[in-house]
């Protein structure tokens, strides 16, 4: 019985989410470097908005320029990286009953996920780069996902904070 009620702690459950969420952040970043091609052609897709609806009004903000879109997908790769690394830390810190340091690592890495894919991917991405109007590249519904995936993240994170 006591196992089944620390089964069912908060801690248990915001570790869980913790390396769920530190596995999938580490299986992007395997499959962004592994088939790293298909992802830099949507990253370069995205930035030239060239399956957008074309407005002089927006197109000016296009990136075509390929060192900048290079420089561009690494840094997202960087990222997500880091943010993979820190998802670890929090869920080996987790794992090793170190709740201070585990709720920190834990909150720092779904932050850095929610900014990556709530402002880089959404905002930027979604709005600046007009990837809304793209059928072919449009990556808002998978950037919604982890977005919310990080807030809910958060929320339990800190909704459970013991005072």
């Amino acid at each position: 019985m006591r196992f089944l009620a620390q089964v069912g702690s908060p801690q248990t459950a915001i570790a869980a989410l913790t390396g769920v969420t530190a596995l999938y952040m580490a299986l992007v970043v395997f499959g962004n470097i592994t088939d790293y091609e298909t992802n830099h052609a949507f990253v370069r897709h995205v930035l030239a908005m060239d399956t957008t609806f074309g407005s002089p009004n927006t197109s000016w903000r296009a990136i075509t320029n390929p060192t900048l879109v290079t420089i561009a997908y690494v840094l997202i790769i960087l990222w997500e990286a880091v943010t993979a690394l820190v998802l670890i830390a929090a869920l080996v810190s987790w794992l090793r009953r170190r709740e201070d340091l585990a709720r920190r690592l834990s909150s720092t890495g779904w932050v850095m996920q929610a900014l990556l894919f709530g402002a880089g991917f959404i905002a930027i991405g979604g709005e600046w780069f007009a990837m809304w109007q793209s059928k072919e590249w449009n990556g808002l519904t998978p950037a919604f996902q982890n977005f919310v995936i990080a807030g809910i993240g958060l929320v339990l994170l800190h909704a459970s904070r013991r005072d």
